[in-house]
């Protein structure tokens, strides 16, 4: 069989080429370029990245090619997030990559390939169970990448490996160096890889070509405290740059985009027990019929929390929580676990 390779020119998915190979499939290495980077940047998509992507390829003897997705990656991933920006949402960009770009686009043309497998370095499993495939949490899970995983359907698990899900970090690394590969100490990319060095308005307003206006800070009971920067620049829960001189910490707890402006208050209004989510995805392919029982993460870096999941007509869920939570933040995800397997998940849209 026939696998295609999204390499990164990290390590990961670098050792996740190898093991693929090993495993006997006829495998062809790519790097997906996604945006141009320039000269001297850090993150994917770099010279660099290509470079080494193209050096573990050619020591595995396997084909490389690059495919150029950037106008599908600047509609369908930047695109998102500036306009998540502008209505007063935090985005997972994370997650639209893997939707649309490695799990749809990159799909795609493995098709056309004839490769039966996408791999990627993903730390998650695949398995099957009473006639279903199923996503789990990789088992070491300080590196879990389920949760930008949630949106991928029963067809995309059927043709996808993720060969690293059992393993540590530490081990694919000491597998990287017995193979001599170039990157087997490259550190990990940890920002947005178009937003280098964490500078979101800047970058949304260099896209779009305009300034964010300035507006209104206002506390929760409607008082005014003072003008802000712009709604592109603040999320839920934030507190550190706001600028705004208080007896007691401040904290945004919700934005109000069409009106530009940003509310504080103190942390404890940061606080609530439901998440009202749009679309939610069921990696079965079949909505529960009935509530759920079961622990939900809302954003990347948390630990699963137990919670009651209630399936809506629409297609959506509300999620309430046993204990309330801190920055339930509309435009990140909500992901629903039972035990070490995905659920689903969706996009919040209101505490």
């Amino acid at each position: 069989m026939k696998a295609l390779i999204a390499m990164s020119g990290g390590v990961d998915s670098s050792v996740a080429a190898y093991l693929v190979q090993r495993q006997g499939y006829d495998c062809i290495g790519c790097t997906m370029k996604l945006y141009e980077s320039e000269a001297g940047q850090h993150g994917c998509c770099t010279l660099e990245d290509v470079e080494d992507a193209r050096a573990v390829a050619f020591r595995l003897g396997m084909p490389y090619y690059v495919f150029n997705y950037v106008e599908r990656f600047r509609e369908k991933v930047i695109g998102k997030f500036i306009s998540c920006y502008e209505r007063g949402l935090t985005p997972n960009p994370c997650i639209d990559c893997n939707r649309y770009m490695k799990f749809d686009a990159l799909y795609e043309r493995a098709r056309v390939l004839g490769c039966d497998r996408i791999v990627t370095g993903h730390y998650a499993r695949i398995e099957q169970e009473d006639g279903k495939y199923v996503l789990k949490k990789a088992l070491w899970t300080e590196k879990d990448q389920s949760y930008v995983l949630y949106a991928m359907t029963q067809e995309q698990l059927a043709h996808t490996l993720f060969p690293l899900g059992a393993l540590r970090k530490a081990e694919t690394r000491a597998i990287a160096a017995a193979q001599g590969f170039v990157n087997a100490e490259k550190p990990d990319s940890q920002d947005i890889c178009f937003v280098p060095d964490g500078d979101y308005a800047r970058v949304i307003e260099e896209y779009t070509g305009k300034p964010c206006l300035p507006g209104r800070f206002l506390s929760t009971d409607g008082a005014d405290l003072g003008e802000h920067k712009g709604v592109i620049r603040y999320t839920v829960g934030q507190r550190r740059g706001l600028g705004v001189a208080a007896g007691k910490p401040l904290y945004v707890c919700a934005i109000d985009a069409p009106n530009n402006r940003v509310i504080l208050g103190p942390d404890e209004a940061l606080f609530s027990d439901t998440a009202l989510v749009r679309d939610f995805h069921w990696i079965s392919g079949e909505a529960s019929k009935s509530d759920l029982r079961c622990r939900v993460k809302i954003r990347y870096r948390q630990r699963e929390q137990p919670a009651t999941l209630h399936p809506l007509p629409d297609g959506g869920a509300r999620i309430v929580f046993d204990a309330p939570q801190r920055a339930v933040t509309p435009g990140q995800a909500a992901v629903a676990y039972d035990g070490d397997t995905v659920l689903g998940g969706g996009e919040i849209v209101h505490p």
